[in-house]
């Protein structure tokens, strides 16, 4: 085993890993961060598809101590997030410390608190015909920010469906639905963005919900929504505001044949569109309830009408979970991860799981302070006997 004591590991170089590594880097705490693609940006890299732009604005995005290009527009595309990620990581010298294509394979922890971290090559991933050269690493600690737009969630219903099926991690492009019927499963942003794609490149469109959302507009009198909401405000206030906004702006989402959301504003993570509505009045998507099964071609859903498409798309999400660390290490529960702290657990040491959660927006006036938190959590742990995680948990 190579002995990397001296060293912390940060697995991760997307938009939490570079934060983190700046602020190690500022703290003169000595790290390695290991990525599994051949560059950096994470989702921004690889997970996105081409026609993407952020649903928060640039001001509610940006790094706190790295503000966007002035000529960026109010809603950045994924390009120009790509390119804003390298030029953070070339302003403050981070990616001369990135060891790319390195998968991190397993972690566990050694008895006197450093960790054992095991990585291969991700080249030989999948392929049997390179040969897996694992190596063994010992680190002082350990920082996860391997992200959660990955691990893909699917919808489970009965039948089969002989079309093509993908998962919205797997949309990359509009050509994937041009001149297609065009099936989209989930409430969500992708799957609102996805089935505005195929409002205007399929034959037709159709969106699937189980129940209803709020669907907040990306701009409100000129300006990006999430600049107006008075943050400082208490929340109840702020969904006040919100709902006399929507009931303005789009009235009631019975009028565009969407079922009324049974939770209230905030308490799931806001999907931010423009144009879903616009589209369901233009008649280009079609609401359609909760799928009742798959039958080859045809989707029967729990109103009892059938319907035949060509792709059905499932934007149902992703799991937050973590193939290299020890099963259960991380109690996830309904999605989220239960960490002291946000980010430490109460049974083992130097462990810092970072960036589980989504912002309600962007993570911009989160992330910078965040990761000087955390920068604080791993020099007080450094000073004490117990898990820092135990003590925020007793």
């Amino acid at each position: 085993m190579k002995d990397r004591s001296s060293l912390y590991c940060i697995i991760g170089a997307g938009p939490v890993g570079l934060s983190m590594a700046r602020a190690l880097a500022k703290a003169g705490i000595p790290y390695e961060q290991l990525e599994a693609d051949s560059d950096l940006g994470g989702n921004w890299g690889h997970g996105v598809f081409t026609t993407t732009h952020i649903i928060s604005s640039k001001r509610t995005t940006e790094y706190a101590d790295y503000p966007m290009p002035a000529d960026y527009p109010d809603f950045p595309s994924a390009e120009q997030m790509l390119a804003y990620l390298r030029s953070y990581a070339q302003h403050f010298d981070l990616r001369q410390r990135i060891q790319f294509n390195t998968r991190v394979v397993f972690c566990r922890p050694l008895e006197d608190h450093r960790w054992e971290v095991e990585v291969q090559p991700s080249e030989a991933s999948g392929d049997p015909s390179i040969p897996l050269l694992t190596e063994r690493r010992a680190y002082r600690g350990v920082l996860v920010c391997n992200g959660h737009h990955w691990d893909c969630r699917w919808p489970e219903h009965p039948g089969h469906f002989r079309g093509e099926y993908i998962h919205s991690k797997q949309y990359k492009t509009p050509e994937q639905l041009r001149g297609k019927r065009v099936l989209v499963i989930g409430g969500g942003n992708s799957a609102c963005d996805i089935a505005s794609e195929a409002a205007r490149v399929g034959q037709r469109a159709a969106i699937s919900l189980r129940h209803g959302y709020w669907f907040l507009p990306k701009t409100i009198f000129g300006r990006p929504l999430v600049e107006i909401i008075p943050f400082w405000a208490p929340v109840w206030s702020q969904r006040l505001v919100l709902r006399g906004l929507l009931r303005i702006v789009q009235g009631k989402y019975e009028s565009y044949g969407l079922p009324r959301p049974n939770y209230r504003i905030f308490e799931k993570h806001p999907t931010v569109n423009s144009e879903l509505l616009h589209y369901i009045k233009h008649g280009r998507i079609k609401p359609k309830p909760d799928i009742a099964r798959f039958d080859e071609h045809t989707v029967e859903f729990t109103d009892g009408s059938r319907e035949e498409y060509d792709i059905v798309v499932a934007a149902t999400g992703f799991n937050v979970s973590f193939p290299f660390l020890p099963p259960g290490l991380v109690p996830v529960q309904g999605g989220l991860a239960l960490l002291y702290g946000g980010c430490v657990l109460p049974t083992v040491k130097n462990l810092y799981v970072i960036g589980t959660g989504q912002a309600r927006y962007g993570f911009g006036p989160l992330l910078t302070p965040a990761s000087d938190m955390v920068v604080r959590l791993i020099q007080l742990q450094e000073q004490m006997e117990l898990p820092v995680g135990l003590v925020m948990q007793e």
